[in-house]
């Protein structure tokens, strides 16, 4: 056995591909009331997998014949993904219990998340390419799992996108290998400076569109308001946080084999990037429904993370890596503890719902300050310094009027997200009756998946603020370079 063929270093992916088998076997051989066995195996894997992730650190090394490495950006993920997807369970945990289709919403949670590191490990296309379906394909699913007409249509949509958009992709490889003669990273970094700048132009412009798309950044996002607002809460939390996380880095690694001098891609990404973050912004200045002000909270939050991107330099240092690794950190857990918040108060469908919330839960009130604020980047929570990583790297990358766009969106952004805090903490309507209990999503409450819910909630709350507090320990998970 090679050392490129070494399995054990690949633990933490095959976890997750094991652990997906045996929840589906689960799921087929015992009682629809014993469905939570299934639950409880993705459970195990997903801690499992983030264990030998954190075991195996980032090593450096390349697997595969070069197509797939274990550095800095995989190691991240490796932690960030399962973390992110054991908490979507949990807060899923009232929605799906008692489902007769409770044991695949922890199959297509398991293949997805596998799915996303694998996006950011590839330093090969064609292994970026199966990544991308494999990450895709489950949250068609997921995004209609609860079988209802709004669910459908949101499916409908991020199918479509996500196929039209895989297949540009998967086009722009095509163009890339041609004019390359080869789809590894290594290959690609040596060969393209010397391509015909409108081929590599078509290539590189159509391997980002599916990226983006997983990333649901302007101009692909189309599909994100619906699909989330039409989506479990469980399943849009998964669409807005673990996705990204993959994408992105993905993307970062893609972005160090192009060559400057052909074609200007940090000036596209640049305008994307004040685009998503302008567009996402102005989209949920209007929204009532908690879920979808969330699902524009995310397109605009794509803008700050590609920021990052934009300044991506193979001989400039780690700095920009590490940046986004605590944004993306730091944003799972904000954008997991609001929709945490909306689980746990499954009745509530608009921002005044919410009033008098702090005087009836004052734990799930106070989730909801620290979410909303961590995700505006407020002090101390790790968005703040996420974002003030970002735009350090950005500026001084020379991207100082790109570091200006992305401050008025942040404070613009307080506005939308104060919309939904201030009811939190008006006085109770008497005329609205109760707004119902703190209890899991679901038309009966279940004790176990209401605590599931609550802890959940929790959870994501104290690690909004902790990243914020250990943020020099995530920026060194970031300090070593990408490798292919």
């Amino acid at each position: 056995m090679t050392a490129h063929e070494d399995p054990a270093a690949f633990a933490p992916e095959l976890i997750l591909l094991a652990g997906a088998v045996v929840a589906l076997l689960t799921g087929s051989f015992v009682h629809q009331r014993q469905q939570w066995a299934a639950q409880l195996v993705a459970a195990i894997a997903l801690a499992g997998s983030l264990v030998a992730g954190a075991t195996a650190g980032a090593s450096g090394q390349t697997l595969y014949a070069g197509s797939y490495a274990i550095d800095a950006a995989t190691f991240a993920a490796r932690l960030i993904v399962p973390a992110a997807a054991l908490l979507v369970l949990g807060l899923s945990a009232g929605r799906v219990r008692g489902s007769a289709r409770e044991s695949e919403f922890a199959v297509l949670v398991l293949l997805a998340s596998l799915g996303t590191i694998l996006l950011a490990g590839s330093t090969d296309l064609l292994l970026l390419a199966v990544a991308y379906l494999l990450a895709s394909i489950p949250l068609y699913a997921l995004a209609g799992w609860a079988r209802d007409p709004a669910g459908a249509e949101g499916a409908l949509k991020t199918y479509l996108f996500g196929v039209l958009l895989g297949i540009v992709m998967f086009l722009g490889i095509a163009v890339l290998f041609g004019l390359a003669g080869s789809t590894s990273y290594a290959d690609l970094a040596q060969r393209l400076p010397g391509a015909p700048p409108a081929a590599l132009a078509l290539g590189a412009v159509a391997v980002f569109a599916g990226l983006l798309f997983k990333a649901g950044a302007v101009p692909v996002h189309f599909w994100v308001p619906d699909a989330v607002q039409g989506a479990t809460t469980g399943a849009g939390a998964f669409l807005t946080t673990v996705p990204k996380i993959g994408a992105l880095l993905a993307l970062y690694r893609f972005v160090l084999v192009l060559p400057d001098d052909a074609i200007n891609w940090r000036l596209l990404l640049a305008l994307l990037a004040a685009a998503s973050m302008t567009l996402g912004n102005l989209a949920a200045f209007r929204q009532d429904d908690p879920a979808r002000l969330l699902a524009y909270s995310t397109i605009s939050q794509v803008g700050y993370l590609l920021m990052v991107v934009v300044v991506a330099d193979p001989v400039a240092g780690s700095a920009p890596l590490a940046a986004l690794i605590l944004y993306l950190a730091a944003y799972a857990a904000a954008n997991l503890g609001a929709f945490a918040v909306i689980a746990a108060r499954p009745g509530l469908s608009t921002l005044t719902d919410y009033r008098g919330l702090a005087r009836q839960s004052p734990a799930l009130a106070g989730v909801l300050v620290v979410s909303l604020l961590a995700l505006v980047g407020t002090p101390p929570t790790g968005v703040f310094t996420g974002k003030l990583t970002v735009f350090a790297a950005t500026w001084d990358g020379g991207w100082a009027w790109l570091v200006v766009v992305a401050a008025v969106n942040t404070v613009a952004s307080l506005y939308y997200y104060l919309r939904w805090i201030a009811p939190a903490f008006a006085r109770p309507d008497p005329s609205a009756g109760s707004t119902g209990g703190a209890v899991a999503e679901g038309s009966t409450p279940v004790a176990w998946p209401a605590r599931c819910v609550i802890a959940a909630a929790v959870t994501t709350g104290c690690l909004a603020l902790l990243i914020g507090i250990v943020a020099d320990g995530v920026l060194d998970i970031g300090s070593a370079a990408i490798k292919w």
